[in-house]
Protein backbone atom coordinates (compact mmCIF):
# COMPACT_ATOMS: atom_id res chain seq x y z
CA UNK A 1 0.00 0.00 0.00
CA UNK A 2 1.01 3.81 -0.60
CA UNK A 3 0.36 6.61 1.08
CA UNK A 4 -0.70 9.69 -1.18
CA UNK A 5 -1.29 13.10 -0.87
CA UNK A 6 -4.99 12.78 -1.46
CA UNK A 7 -5.83 14.53 -4.99
CA UNK A 8 -9.53 15.72 -3.59
CA UNK A 9 -7.84 17.59 -1.22
CA UNK A 10 -10.87 17.00 1.57
CA UNK A 11 -8.37 16.16 4.53
CA UNK A 12 -9.19 12.28 4.70
CA UNK A 13 -5.48 10.42 4.18
CA UNK A 14 -5.16 8.68 0.79
CA UNK A 15 -3.56 5.25 0.18
CA UNK A 16 -3.40 3.37 -3.38
CA UNK A 17 -3.95 -0.59 -2.71
CA UNK A 18 -2.83 -2.79 -5.27
CA UNK A 19 -1.25 -5.91 -5.77
CA UNK A 20 1.92 -7.20 -7.71
CA UNK A 21 4.50 -9.83 -8.46
CA UNK A 22 7.26 -7.67 -7.94
CA UNK A 23 8.66 -6.36 -4.11
CA UNK A 24 6.66 -3.56 -3.12
CA UNK A 25 9.54 -1.62 -3.01
CA UNK A 26 10.62 -2.01 -6.96
CA UNK A 27 6.59 -2.01 -7.51
CA UNK A 28 5.89 1.74 -6.04
CA UNK A 29 9.63 2.50 -8.00
CA UNK A 30 7.82 1.57 -11.29
CA UNK A 31 4.88 3.55 -10.50
CA UNK A 32 6.95 7.24 -9.76
CA UNK A 33 9.06 6.57 -12.91
CA UNK A 34 5.75 6.27 -14.88
CA UNK A 35 6.79 2.67 -15.87
CA UNK A 36 3.08 0.84 -15.85
CA UNK A 37 1.91 3.05 -13.15
CA UNK A 38 -1.22 4.71 -11.72
CA UNK A 39 -1.34 8.16 -12.39
CA UNK A 40 -2.74 8.60 -8.97
CA UNK A 41 0.42 7.05 -7.36
CA UNK A 42 3.05 8.81 -9.83
CA UNK A 43 1.75 12.32 -8.99
CA UNK A 44 0.73 11.55 -5.11
CA UNK A 45 2.25 8.93 -3.52
CA UNK A 46 4.46 9.50 -1.06
CA UNK A 47 5.86 6.62 0.34
CA UNK A 48 4.73 2.69 1.27
CA UNK A 49 3.04 1.62 4.53
CA UNK A 50 4.83 -1.68 5.38
CA UNK A 51 2.69 -1.86 8.75
CA UNK A 52 -0.48 -2.19 6.17
CA UNK A 53 0.75 -5.20 4.24
CA UNK A 54 4.16 -6.87 5.13
CA UNK A 55 1.88 -9.43 7.54
CA UNK A 56 0.34 -10.30 4.02
CA UNK A 57 2.71 -11.34 1.89
CA UNK A 58 3.83 -13.05 -0.02
CA UNK A 59 0.70 -15.42 -0.93
CA UNK A 60 -0.67 -17.08 -3.75
CA UNK A 61 -2.77 -15.09 -6.85
CA UNK A 62 -6.52 -15.97 -6.35
CA UNK A 63 -5.73 -15.07 -2.61
CA UNK A 64 -3.64 -11.92 -3.57
CA UNK A 65 -6.56 -10.80 -5.60
CA UNK A 66 -9.66 -11.15 -2.82
CA UNK A 67 -7.30 -9.49 -0.76
CA UNK A 68 -6.77 -6.20 -2.63
CA UNK A 69 -10.54 -5.90 -2.09
CA UNK A 70 -10.89 -6.44 1.14
CA UNK A 71 -8.02 -4.24 2.26
CA UNK A 72 -9.83 -1.48 -0.03
CA UNK A 73 -13.28 -2.39 1.22
CA UNK A 74 -12.15 -2.12 5.27
CA UNK A 75 -9.75 1.54 4.12
CA UNK A 76 -12.65 3.04 2.58
CA UNK A 77 -15.04 2.05 5.54
CA UNK A 78 -12.82 3.48 8.29
CA UNK A 79 -13.17 7.17 6.63
CA UNK A 80 -9.72 6.64 4.01
CA UNK A 81 -9.95 7.82 -0.01
CA UNK A 82 -8.51 4.78 -1.29
CA UNK A 83 -7.69 4.37 -5.10
CA UNK A 84 -7.11 0.91 -7.45
CA UNK A 85 -8.29 -1.95 -5.43
CA UNK A 86 -10.04 -3.97 -7.94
Amino acid sequence: MVFLRNPKGDGKAGYYVGMTGLSPEQRFQNHKSGLKAARVVKRCGERLVPRLYKHLNPMPYAKAKEMEVLLADSLRKRGFAVYGGH
